[in-house]
């Protein structure tokens, strides 16, 4: 565990706080997120055949991850409206589920992890919305952060 850090979302009265990136410079950042919705083979099979209740659900959610990610400062309190430069949701059927992936990019002061946290959960959660007359016990699982680069933390790889 590495040494305590101090926390840069609270002020000194203890109160949450934006953090101030103005001093920090405008680099080139990225950030991938994956997760997946655990179906059954038959809804995967529906999936595949275009034949779900609710349409092409993979392009609804591709859709709903990108505006999720551009959306991200107003779902999470304290994040920062970034200018993204990409942002991208790839869909692909395994055994027993979708696995989705985001990654999206910026010149900002500050990175986009959120957003492409965001735009896996989001994009699950249509997911789930188009899937559950058909499938309601589908579940949104292992939503993580992969990777990252840029900023003053660098490059970050999960293991």
């Amino acid at each position: 565990m590495p040494a305590r850090k101090k926390l840069t979302h609270i002020d000194t009265k203890g109160a949450a706080r934006m953090v101030d990136v103005s001093a920090k410079p405008a680099t080139k950042r990225a950030a991938t997120a994956r997760g997946k919705l655990l179906v059954s083979s038959a809804t995967l099979s529906l999936i595949r055949e275009g034949r779900t209740p609710k349409g092409d659900v993979l392009a609804a959610a591709r859709i709903a991850g990108i505006m999720a990610a551009k959306r991200t400062p107003d779902l999470i309190p304290l994040a920062h409206p970034l200018p993204l430069s990409h942002a991208s949701v790839d869909l692909t059927f395994e055994r027993d589920g979708i696995a989705i992936e985001a990654t999206v990019g910026t010149t900002a002061p500050t990175g986009v992890e959120m957003e492409a946290l965001t735009a896996v959960v989001v994009a699950g959660l249509t997911l789930y919305d188009m899937l559950k007359a058909i499938e309601r016990g589908a579940r949104l699982t292992d939503v993580r952060l992969v990777a990252k680069s840029g900023g003053r933390s660098g490059e970050y790889r999960a293991s």
